[in-house]
């Protein structure tokens, strides 16, 4: 394993901004894991791990630490359950495109985690916020992961109920913890009823494409509301319902395709969704962020917060109240 200095990742996330790396190591294994954390460990640095870096903003000032980033490594591999007939677990190392598991799960017929077709990141990543697409978790499907103590060294299987999985969060978003490898549960079906699920795939990832801005984004920026926010009470109820999704409240204000600082803008696709059109930097998007968040404020009295995870940055930099 190679630590390397001052290298740049604004190549390495999909906002395409951001400063460099103190230091940068990619690994594959969970030996070189385990390695980077001892060099972390012993120079007191803080750790951060880059999967495909779809849903982050980086500092321009760049991560003082080491930058750990998983590479794909071996093929999943199949594991029989003892448990249950008709379904079979699939296991794989963090660094392992979540898209392309899906794809070897089609492949093997095997059904469930095709639901999050289209939706960019490593499989750590995913299990790292609990991807979600319309009424399906990441976590519906998750089984347990092997994870390693930044702190300590130690490594350890655990099982899916230790992650404290929620909306967008993961005991993973406890900084010392990292995801080395996961299994998931997944069905063992027919081919006829796995044409139908490469259908479905297909189908979903011509509606992402469609819908949403597919490069120098984070996606949705913010997080929509949870019934643990404090202004839940205070969100209005439209045809029966809580309005919980940010993208509601930002298309009444009309930010969509317009608001813009620096080269970052709001995309013309979806409300939600920031976009560098070339040139912006991670504070030109910064910025745009609390302006939308002061207008929403305004407008509705409550502060959306992000669902991007904010890294390198010494202080906080959206608004709070």
């Amino acid at each position: 394993m190679n630590i390397q200095q001052g290298v740049s990742l604004k190549d390495k996330n999909w906002f395409q901004t951001g400063g460099t790396a103190e230091h940068y190591a990619e690994v594959k294994s969970r030996e070189e894991f385990m390695s980077a954390a001892d060099f972390a460990r012993e120079n007191h640095y803080p750790v951060f791990v880059l999967g495909e870096g779809a849903n982050i903003l980086i500092s321009d000032e760049g991560y003082r630490g080491l930058v750990v980033r998983p590479v794909p490594g071996e093929s999943p591999e199949i594991l029989q359950s003892k448990q249950e007939s008709g379904y079979e677990y699939v296991e794989c190392m963090a660094g392992f495109q979540f898209q392309k598991l899906i794809d070897f799960c089609l492949d093997n017929n095997l059904l469930g985690i095709e639901e999050f077709s289209g939706i960019p990141g490593t499989v750590g990543g995913s299990v790292y916020i609990n991807i979600h697409y319309f009424e399906f978790l990441l976590s519906d499907f998750f089984v347990g992961g092997t994870v390693l103590d930044i702190e300590s060294g130690d490594i350890s299987f655990h099982e899916a109920g230790w992650f404290d999985f929620g909306y967008d969060t993961s005991k993973l978003q406890n900084s010392h913890y990292v995801l080395v490898d996961a299994k998931f549960r997944v069905k063992k079906t027919t081919d006829l009823e796995t044409a139908y699920a490469k259908g479905r795939r297909d189908e979903i990832m011509r509606h992402r494409a469609n819908r949403y801005p597919g490069s120098h984004t984070c996606g949705s920026f913010f997080r929509n509301f949870t019934e643990s926010d404090d202004v839940y009470e205070k969100l209005p109820v439209v045809n029966g319902r809580k309005m919980i999704y940010v993208a509601y409240y930002l298309d009444k204000i009309g930010v969509k395709g317009s608001l813009q600082v620096g080269d970052a803008i709001v995309s013309s696709r979806h409300a939600n969704m920031l976009v560098n059109q070339g040139n912006a930097t991670s504070e030109d998007v910064i910025n745009l962020a609390r302006e939308m968040q002061q207008l929403v404020k305004d407008q509705f009295g409550f502060i959306p917060q992000p669902e991007c995870q904010l890294i390198g940055f010494n202080e906080y930099p959206l608004l709070t109240s």
